[in-house]
């Protein structure tokens, strides 16, 4: 059997994760955007845009370029497409797999929050 590459896989896995939340989100409307997210008193926008931040710093920090603030849109039907192009600079800029892992895990963990 051949090795497996591991940043490939934990690519993989990074997008995988962001699809499947994005399947889940995809197709909310602004109330549903708006509601609490389980557990907390943040709007589940107010989550996914937290989450959508935390890729974007990780992207810069593997890119050695200085973290950027991720504008908040008005309209929060723009989050999963947010996520999705943080998500693929992410795994552009080639990060240690335990970055990918990491980013993987948060995406999963904002999931099940949601």
């Amino acid at each position: 059997m051949g090795s497996v590459d591991s940043t490939a896989m934990s690519a993989a896995e990074l997008d995988r994760a962001v699809e499947l939340l994005v399947r889940q989100v995809g197709h909310w409307q602004h109330p549903r955007w708006a509601a609490s997210a389980a557990g907390g008193n943040a709007s589940r926008a107010d989550l996914v845009h937290k989450l959508v931040q935390e890729i974007a710093n990780l992207a810069a920090d593997a890119e050695g370029e200085p973290r950027r603030t991720v504008p908040r849109l008005d309209n929060d039907l723009a989050l999963p497409d947010q996520l999705r192009v943080v998500a693929a600079d992410l795994v552009a800029a080639t990060p240690a797999d335990d970055v990918l892992a990491a980013a993987a895990a948060a995406v999963t963990a904002t999931r099940s929050t949601l």
